[in-house]
């Protein structure tokens, strides 16, 4: 009985040592199809969007915001509908509508809203040297929290470390810099 019951143990301590070293990387690597086929429509790095999603969720795709941002992105219900609108889509406005949360729960549905929003919000930055923090502080605290960090110098010439700098809210510059840091320290190829 003791053998038994040593023998389970051990098989318990191996099968837990073996999912804690595989489980991160399957979980975190589980929608790297449908990011990168995504960051490819609008254009974006995906490993910017895997930043981006390993920073909002953790890949968790049932996630529910402070604000009522759902999903793998946290795409708030307003830019959802925004989304189902642009589609085209009459049964996507319908949804999005009706049920945002049930609509934006789709990992595939939310990483495309995400990603379309991402690049809207980039084509107000595009070209300046601040470009993708300036995005990020954008997708996280919203337009016009970026144009109240950059109202009393010239927005197109700021470099990166001085935008950042000058994020008013703790969290959004935390937010900025703990997923440019992801983003830069990536393996070129996963």
């Amino acid at each position: 009985m003791f053998r038994y019951l040593l023998s389970l143990i051990i098989i318990a301590i191996v099968v837990g040592a073996s999912a804690s070293l595989f489980f991160p990387t399957f979980w975190e690597h589980r929608y790297d199809e449908l990011i990168a086929r995504h960051a490819r429509v609008y254009r974006i790095d995906e490993k910017l969007v895997w930043s981006l999603i390993y920073e909002e969720t953790w890949f968790r795709a049932w996630m529910i915001g402070a604000d009522a941002e759902v999903g793998l992105m946290q795409v708030t219900p307003l830019v959802a509908r925004e989304w189902a609108k642009e589609t085209g889509f009459k049964e996507f406005e319908r949804q999005a509508t009706e049920n945002v949360n049930a609509f934006m729960a789709d990992p595939e549905r939310n990483i495309q809203a995400g990603c379309w929003y991402f690049e809207k919000l980039r084509e107000r930055y595009r070209g300046r040297p601040a470009e993708t923090a300036m995005t990020l502080a954008a997708y996280n605290a919203g337009p016009s929290r970026v144009e109240e960090w950059t109202r009393d110098i010239d927005a197109s010439a700021i470099q990166e470390t001085d935008f950042i700098e000058r994020i008013g809210i703790g969290s959004t510059k935390s937010y900025v810099s703990s997923i440019l840091d992801r983003y830069r320290s990536q393996p070129k190829e996963r």
